[in-house]
């Protein structure tokens, strides 16, 4: 088994739409340059994240299909995979999901987020099935957000079919007066990043989650071994690349094949 190179880009909300693809594109080349192999963005970061009193411009399926164009583009250019996070327009109504790009700029599927937090209710609708994707020897899944923290089956999902790494993209933003972590897994912080802990831990495989970089930045961008251990996280508010080598044999899956439900 062979070592991957992973970069999570923990980078700042976009100001608008296009600033999210432009800021996109430029994240992909430097971590193509750091030599990754797969670079992850934050839960919608193009166009932006409807939540949390952001204001993003209306849904556009037309801006959509152009950015994911130019991102499929800059992923070939650079010879990288890329999860991206993103938004789409269904029937049902506009879903919360992650676009996975190959290395040669083909767009390997999307995975919607299936279990949305209810205070996404009036904005976005519930996606349906899971799936897996491959970059190389390494086999992955994401979760988004709330399902990741929240419902460890969703995890255990991806990891009893094979995968040696769960891909997480949030978007978690302070809340006034709230708590100012400088390290990770701080028992006075909320639970989110003993959660990533524990979504590594109880499946013996990978977990990386990437916030977007902001003042008071509640959560790190972090990547977890498969014994529930921090590798590293980027600094707490500051913006760039988190790039990790990750071994792929460690990621075993032992705990999750020996869970029956």
């Amino acid at each position: 088994m062979s070592t991957t190179r992973i970069a999570l880009a923990n980078i700042p909300f976009a100001s608008t739409p296009e600033d999210s693809a432009l800021q996109a594109l430029r994240a992909i080349t430097d971590a193509s340059t750091a030599g990754a192999d797969i670079v992850c963005f934050p839960e919608c970061y193009v166009p932006g994240y409807r939540g949390a009193n952001n204001a993003v411009a209306p849904p556009d399926a037309d801006f959509l299909e152009r950015a994911w164009t130019a991102i499929a583009e800059a992923a070939a250019r650079g010879n990288i995979a890329v999860v991206l996070g993103t938004e789409r327009i269904v029937d049902a109504g506009l879903l919360i999901t992650a676009l996975v790009i190959n290395r040669d700029g083909t767009r390997a599927g999307f995975q919607d987020k299936v279990q949305i937090d209810p205070s996404e209710d009036a904005i976005y609708a519930a996606g349906e099935g899971r799936h897996l994707f491959q970059c190389g020897e390494m086999t992955f899944g994401v979760v988004i957000c709330h399902e990741g923290w929240r419902y460890p089956e969703t995890v255990r999902w991806s990891a009893r079919r094979g995968a040696h790494i769960v891909f997480h993209p949030h978007a978690h933003v302070p809340e006034p007066d709230s708590y100012r972590p400088e390290t990770f897994a701080d028992p006075a912080n909320t639970f989110h990043e003993k959660a990533a802990l524990c979504r590594a831990a109880e499946n013996t495989c990978f977990f990386a989650t990437v916030n977007n970089a902001s003042d008071g930045q509640p959560t790190a961008s972090a990547v977890i071994r498969p014994d529930g251990t921090l590798i590293s996280h980027y600094p707490y508010g500051k913006a760039g690349l988190l790039v990790v080598d990750v071994d792929l044999s460690e990621a075993t899956g032992l705990l999750a094949a020996r869970c029956k439900s």
